[in-house]
């Protein structure tokens, strides 16, 4: 067993209930200030000309949204919806041949950690709610009856959100202003 598993004994005494009562109220700090950090990121998001079309996407909430939205920027800044699955890095990598077996071609990563880290939390919420007419969620459901391993299905079912995310809220964005 690791040492982990096992609780700890502080000796009872006034020092450990200082000890104790810091640790807590650091951790009551942490969760107000986490708090306040989490609504200034939401009423900074609704001033975004695209945060009522994101919000309405399934899977996206007051918390991840926000963050999805940060973390992408102007949709408008890539040429394709290709450019914007590259910046997340869930693309697969340039072909070399001799080098890498077909395959086994993972993920390029060469785009932002935080990003795949936002849509992975999305893509976990799509499967733990499953909605049963929600398109992503139906596409992952079959690339799981197809017998693919998690993070294949979880990688290819980010690349289709990411998809629809470009589409939709470009279509959102260039609309005429009667959005």
């Amino acid at each position: 067993m690791d040492s982990c598993d096992y609780p700890s004994v502080l000796p009872k005494g006034d020092t450990t209930k200082v000890l104790v009562q810091q640790a807590v109220d650091r951790l009551q700090a942490s969760s107000t200030s986490l708090a306040v950090l989490r609504q200034r990121m939401n009423e900074l998001a609704q001033m975004l000309p695209e945060y009522p079309v994101v919000m309405k996407m399934y899977g996206v909430g007051a918390i991840l949204g926000p963050q999805l939205m940060a973390e992408i920027g102007d949709v408008r800044r890539f040429h394709s919806k290709k450019a914007l699955v590259a910046f997340a890095g869930i693309d697969a990598p340039p072909y070399q041949p001799g080098s890498v077996d077909v395959r086994s071609r993972s993920i390029s990563k060469r785009g932002s950690s935080a990003l795949r880290r936002t849509l992975f939390l999305v893509m976990r919420t799509v499967l733990e709610r499953a909605p049963a007419n929600e398109p992503i969620f139906q596409f992952m459901c079959r690339k799981r009856t197809e017998g693919k391993p998690y993070k294949v299905y979880m990688t290819a079912s980010t690349n289709k959100f990411l998809r629809t995310y470009y589409a939709t809220v470009k279509a959102y964005l260039d609309a005429p202003e009667g959005n």
